[in-house]
């Protein structure tokens, strides 16, 4: 667990990896009051009281940033394959653990895909290392000073979670880690999510572009590609 992890912190982080023109909001999951909208509130009315704060509070925050649009706040139920349905116009993503959560909401005829993720800045379980990336990932992971690989593994897995969001509402396609192959720039805090294969309408070799930040025990992952860019994302 983080402590005393601000929200205005995660916005900050969040900010420097999202493009400008989206509203960024972020809650503390450890103090927001469970208030709850019906609507919201069946998809989590059996889970355990600290999903239900983490869940509200992440539909909070989406709600804050459709104010912070000029749009009303409305409710974000959550759709059969869980990702949440968003409100005519909008286009948006949520994340949210026990210590943070934050959305990102934008203009659906601006945005068409819209990806962020927190994890904690902790290593990857070296279990998952071979079902979360790729071969070409784990031989740059081999590269990595042994002290960060770790954590560079929680990285590809974060950069996947952002870009999968991201791509969503695009292709409509549910699929695995192998899917997505990510190239990571540390000097430059960015990476690229390659398609290895074609998703709906992506083709393969598509590629979508993303920005990382790492501080006070966090994580934070995300991409965000305008609707004049879909037709680009096989030549980028």
């Amino acid at each position: 667990m983080i402590a005393d992890l601000h929200p205005d912190l995660v916005q900050g982080l969040t900010e420097l990896v999202l493009p400008k023109g989206l509203a960024i909001v972020a809650r503390d999951p450890r103090r927001i009051p469970v208030a709850m909208d019906p609507q919201e509130g069946v998809a989590v009315k059996d889970a355990v009281p600290r999903r239900v704060a983490e869940f509200h509070a992440g539909r909070a925050a989406a709600r804050a940033a459709m104010v912070a649009l000029g749009m009303p706040p409305r409710p974000i139920p959550m759709g059969p394959d869980r990702a949440p349905i968003w409100p005519s116009g909008l286009a948006g993503s949520i994340s949210h653990s026990a210590d943070a959560c934050v959305a990102a909401v934008g203009l659906s005829d601006v945005w068409a895909g819209v990806g962020v993720d927190l994890e904690e800045a902790t290593p990857l379980d070296p279990l998952l290392v071979a079902e979360i990336c790729t071969k070409s990932e784990q031989r740059w992971l081999g590269l990595q000073p042994p002290s960060e690989r770790g954590l560079m593994a929680k990285l590809i897995f974060s950069a996947k979670e952002a870009a999968y969001k991201a791509q969503y509402p695009v292709s409509g396609v549910v699929f695995g880690f192998d899917v997505l192959e990510i190239i990571i720039d540390r000097e430059a805090t960015r990476f690229e999510a390659v398609f290895q294969s074609p998703q709906g309408v992506i083709p393969a070799g598509s590629v979508l572009i993303g920005s990382y930040a790492h501080a006070a025990g966090l994580l934070v992952t995300g991409v965000a590609f305008r609707q004049s860019e879909l037709e680009q994302l096989s030549n980028s």
